[in-house]
C-alpha cells in the first residue's frame, strides 16, 4: 500500500538558504548522522541539481540500507523532488516545498512511500512513523545549522 505524509518546518531563517540546505548533501549526511548515513556514489558532496543522483548507505532498524535517488524536479527557490531510483522501496518520493507565510519561511516535506517488506499494518504504526521522526529531525537539524 502506497502512503503519503506531510511533515511541515516552520523556521525564521531565508527561504533561499533553506532550499539550498535541502539540497546540501553535505547537510543530510550531517543530518543523519545517528543512522551514519553518507553518500557513497553519484554526487557526494555539494548542492545537488536537476537530474543529479546520489547512492545513501545507512542503517535503520539495524539493517544497512542503500538506495539511489534522483532529484527529478526543481523549482529553486520553492520546490524540489527526490525519487528512488533502486533501494528498499516499492515507491519513496520526497517532495520539498518552500513557501513565506506570516514572515517565517515554511518548509513542507510531502513523502509518498510503498515498501515491500512491511505490511499495511507495519508501515501504519513502524515505518511511517520513523520516516515522520526522521524527517522532522533532518528539518530541525537543517534549521539550527543556519542559525534560526
Amino acid at each position: 500500500m502506497t502512503r503519503t505524509f506531510t511533515v511541515t518546518t516552520r523556521a525564521r531563517v531565508p527561504l533561499e538558504e533553506l532550499f539550498d540546505a535541502s539540497l546540501s548533501v553535505d547537510a543530510h549526511v550531517a543530518s543523519m548522522s545517528a543512522s551514519g548515513e553518507r553518500a557513497v556514489a553519484g554526487v557526494t558532496s555539494g548542492i545537488m541539481r536537476l537530474g543529479d543522483s546520489v547512492t545513501w548507505r545507512g542503517r535503520h532498524f539495524g539493517v544497512w540500507f542503500t538506495m539511489t535517488s534522483k532529484i527529478t524536479e526543481l523549482e529553486r527557490p520553492n520546490v524540489f523532488v527526490d525519487e528512488q531510483q533502486r533501494g528498499p522501496f516499492r515507491r519513496f518520493r520526497h517532495e520539498h516545498r518552500f513557501e513565506h507565510e506570516d514572515g517565517v519561511t515554511v518548509m513542507r516535506d510531502i513523502i509518498t512511500v510503498a515498501s515491500p517488506v512491511f505490511g499495511q499494518l507495519a508501515e501504519r504504526l513502524v515505518l511511517v512513523p520513523y520516516l515522520r521522526t526522521l524527517i522532522r529531525e533532518r528539518g530541525e537539524h537543517l534549521v539550527r545549522s543556519l542559525g534560526g
